[in-house]
């Protein structure tokens, strides 16, 4: 599905190295989490996969489904099946869930060759999506994010990743500002849209949402790059030691 050889990446404008050899393969249908200390490269590498501005890879290589990604745009990357969940949700006043969400759904359709759905087909979709992760039709009707507490913008962009049913998923410290019933309830959405066709790649600093969303392998990142993977009670290693042993280990 997604894989990542020798990646590369300084930051444009000050020209220094952040990823510094990045290998990293997620196989069709299995959620991988990477962790690690601050400024090891973990936001960055969901930013370099998803096309954001700033970042210039230097070397190495990353598709999926074989498909290089580092030679499109944002949005055809989106369209080739790959989402990212922000750390920050942005709002966007004076655009409705509906619209934004009927423009992003059709876009991709269009850019695969599909007919897009009328209005009426797409407010059907939404709304099964919705009832399906337990999110009120009142969040459908407002501005984008606006005025969403932490847990209603994580949860709208997890309906957002239903609407559109990327290949990839990757979520960039998701339960970041979340209260234990707010990460509940966005992993269980996530939970739902597990699939065989579907990945994940969840980036956090805390084992705490492991705990609802069991990854298949966890990896640790440092310096720009991964120094270590193991199974899920790699991160019950980190939580009750720290990443100060893990360190020592790969020096």
């Amino acid at each position: 599905m997604l894989n990542i050889k020798g990646l590369k990446v300084k930051l444009e404008e000050e020209d220094k190295q952040i990823l510094k050899g990045v290998d990293l393969e997620v196989g069709a249908g299995q959620v991988h989490a990477i962790m690690g200390p601050n400024g090891s490269g973990k936001s960055t590498l969901s930013y370099v996969l998803s096309g954001r501005d700033g970042y210039e890879v230097t070397e190495g290589e990353a598709s999926l489904d074989g498909v290089d990604l580092l030679d499109m745009d944002p949005e055809e990357r989106a369209a080739e099946g790959l989402f990212l969940a922000f750390q920050y949700p942005v709002e966007i006043p004076g655009v409705g869930n509906m619209t934004f969400l009927r423009t992003a759904y059709n876009a991709q359709r269009k850019a695969r060759g599909e007919e897009e759905a009328s209005a009426a087909e797409f407010l059907k979709i939404v709304r099964e999506k919705a009832k399906d992760l337990k999110i009120d039709a009142e969040m459908l009707k407002r501005p984008v994010n606006v005025g969403f507490s932490g847990g209603e913008k994580k949860r709208n962009e997890i309906l957002q990743m239903a609407v559109l049913e990327p290949k990839m998923c990757i979520l960039d410290e998701t339960d970041s500002g979340l209260d234990v019933d707010a990460m509940k309830l966005v992993s269980d959405g996530v939970n739902a849209l597990r699939s065989e066709g579907r990945s994940f790649l969840v980036i956090t600093h805390y084992q705490r949402l492991l705990d609802h969303i069991t990854p298949d392998v966890v990896h640790i990142m440092a310096n720009g790059r991964i120094v270590k993977s193991g199974g899920p009670e790699l991160a019950l290693e980190v939580e009750k030691n720290g990443y100060a042993d893990l360190m020592d280990e790969v020096q």
